[in-house]
């Protein structure tokens, strides 16, 4: 088994991902123009490919996205031929020329055409092919914009297996708060390459996405709690410092004492990003009998809880990371 590569089973329902993808050597080339060419393949890759973006973050070096994956099911070939019309929107006559040449052939059952829809298929509802059409194609747009060429990012990319509910809600925190750990702005919503930013902002499709993180039907009802998970009770960001001073949160963990989740939240926690599945001791352990029937490597893992510095609900996570914690430190820039 490949760390960090466990997947769940789709015919049993959707599925939530964790993806985070670094540039090579983690080198700062995302300018403002990149990061927002980014965030629209997001959008654009994930209506493609038939998945629900729960929220993202994009940064200088690297991005993170949450992913609900849905259950599988036969994508009929009207509505392949409609999500393959909006990743190739026709730029060209050609383009144009080809999106009608496929139409008559899937229409008219050729074998063409039927090998051409099963391959569309085979790339819609599935995490692996979403980040490789996410990557691939903006790799091939970042190079031609800066006259570069060659590899783009460091791997192929980490994913994490997550749970609704709580594990669900306190990951999308995690995300959107990586630009207040960067010690780029006070407050998510003011950093426009995040989810958090397009809900405030009014985009339905990034509203849509917190909603089901918080587990709320509308985004009204979904706003209040989420910012509370963001910043605690005062829903309003820190008014001295962005993140958690380190000689403070090494003196809790000196004592055995404990941080409000919020506080905890603004800093680059391993635990939250690596771990293979994270989720309650039940279905990170129903996981990991599932991998056992096809790898012996697997064996003797068991669950295992989150480090004791908060009230973390009982999350657990499959593995424990290299280093658990990282203390707050600027990782990206502008």
């Amino acid at each position: 088994m490949r760390r960090n590569r466990i997947k769940g089973n789709p015919t049993e329902g959707a599925s939530n991902y964790h993806c985070m993808s670094r540039t090579v050597n983690s080198e700062w080339l995302f300018a403002e123009a990149d990061r927002e060419a980014l965030r629209e393949l997001i959008w654009v890759v994930a209506e493609f490919c038939g998945v629900e973006v729960v929220t993202y973050v994009v940064l200088s070096n690297h991005f993170h996205i949450l992913l609900r994956v849905p259950e599988t099911v036969v994508v009929a070939s009207q509505e392949v031929l409609r999500r393959y019309s909006v990743l190739y929107p026709a730029p060209s006559h050609y383009r144009t020329e080809q999106l009608e040449v496929l139409r008559r052939e899937v229409e008219a059952g050729t074998p063409d055409g039927v090998a051409w829809l099963e391959k569309q298929r085979r790339q819609m509802g599935d995490v692996s092919h979403y980040m490789k059409i996410l990557k691939q194609r903006f790799t091939v747009l970042f190079n031609l914009r800066h006259k570069r060429h060659g590899t783009l990012w460091a791997e192929r990319f980490k994913s994490k297996l997550v749970e609704e509910g709580l594990a669900l809600c306190t990951t999308a925190a995690y995300i959107d708060l990586n630009p207040v750990r960067a010690d780029l702005v006070d407050d998510p919503k003011d950093y426009r390459f995040c989810g958090y930013a397009e809900a405030v902002a009014g985009a339905g499709s990034a509203q849509r996405g917190l909603c089901l993180a918080v587990g709320k039907l509308d985004w009204q009802t979904a706003a209040e709690p989420y910012r509370h998970l963001l910043f605690g009770a005062a829903c309003t960001p820190r008014s001295k410092g962005r993140v958690l001073e380190v000689g403070a949160l090494l003196r809790v963990i000196e004592t055995g004492g404990k941080l409000p989740q919020h506080e905890l939240l603004r800093c680059r926690l391993r635990y939250l990003t690596e771990g293979a599945v994270l989720g309650s001791a039940s279905f990170v352990q129903k996981h990991l009998d599932k991998e056992r029937q096809k790898y012996n490597r697997v064996r003797g893992l068991q669950p295992k809880k989150l480090p004791p510095l908060t009230d973390w609900g009982g999350l657990t996570i499959l593995r424990r990371p290299r280093a658990g914690i990282c203390l707050s430190q600027p990782d990206s820039r502008e």
